[in-house]
């Protein structure tokens, strides 16, 4: 067997679905899938069995699993061209995001647990273009990422929703969740990195007959949410940066759309010269795990 089969068993049997290990490894789901069906046909065993709604592995995947682990971190350490120790690591990264708000604390907190002289630069959000990942001046791009180059490695952390946010006391709330004509006809705060006023929500609404009018242009979600928190206007954010909001003392209250608005995937993306470097690893790592984490607390918060 390959080290590259090698690896993509460590994924399957350490995330338990094709569709995580195919983010871990960056790959799509159906390259994993076919990845699958190769390892099953070399180890003569299904591996992982579907199980309702998820996947567990079977006997002989379990009696595997450690030793796969061990053969993957030894060619790892064979076949990496400098060791690093987190504890004596002195690098800034710059991160471009609109969820600096939401991540940076606890990423940094993250971060120094293993890497206590790392320093973190955050940089708002630009054009939607790989420029700054190919040029060096962003390691990292955190996002709603569109179109980026195919050279560029992108990971999925989460997919996100979209919730209304008004303030406390808010009239469009007086009779409870607003239909799809009194949210429509609200005045809106919209969050755009590139300043456009139209969006999924504009889309739907417009399925209904429906047009919303967008009085305020914002660059981020966070200054979207301060706004709402000030005016009448109303927001269309992720409920968990809301959530997050309401948390830190905004008097907020959050509703569901009365549109279906589809979800979103929220990434990282970055170059792949750094794909070999430990220490961007370890920031891929940490974002990752914070990401997730960050999410599963809040949504169980609701």
């Amino acid at each position: 067997m390959d080290i590259g089969l090698l690896v993509a068993l460590d994924a399957l049997l350490s995330e338990g679905s094709v569709a995580r290990a195919a983010e871990r490894m960056n790959l799509s789901a159906p390259a994993m899938s076919r990845t699958l069906a190769r390892l099953r046909l070399a180890v003569g065993d299904p591996l992982l069995v579907r199980a309702g709604r998820r996947m567990v592995p079977t006997p002989r995947a379990e009696a595997m699993r450690e030793r796969v682990r061990a053969l993957v971190a030894d060619a790892q350490g064979l076949l990496r061209p400098d060791s690093l120790d987190p504890a004596t690591l002195d690098r800034r990264f710059t991160l471009r995001t609109g969820f600096a708000g939401s991540i940076a604390a606890d990423l940094l907190a993250a971060l120094r647990q293993q890497a206590p002289n790392v320093t973190l630069r955050f940089v708002g959000e630009g054009e939607e273009t790989a420029d700054a990942l190919r040029d060096g001046l962003v390691d990292l791009d955190i996002g709603v990422i569109g179109a980026m180059g195919p050279e560029v490695r992108v990971q999925t952390l989460y997919r996100e929703t979209f919730a209304g946010v008004v303030r406390r006391g808010h009239p469009l709330l007086s009779e409870g969740s607003p239909d799809a004509a009194s949210y429509a006809a609200a005045a809106h705060v919209t969050a755009s990195r590139r300043g456009r006023t139209r969006g999924p929500v504009d889309d739907a609404l417009e399925r209904m007959g429906l047009a919303r009018r967008v009085d305020l242009v914002v660059p981020d979600v966070h200054a979207a949410l301060f706004a709402a928190a000030q005016t009448d206007l109303v927001a269309t954010v992720p409920p968990t940066a809301a959530r997050h909001a309401i948390e830190l003392g905004l008097a907020l209250e959050i509703f569901p759309l009365p549109v279906a608005v589809p979800e979103v995937a929220v990434a990282q993306a970055w170059h792949p010269r750094h794909d070999a470097d430990p220490a961007h690893r370890i920031l891929r790592d940490c974002v990752l795990a914070v990401a997730r984490r960050l999410t599963q607390q809040r949504t169980n918060s609701a």
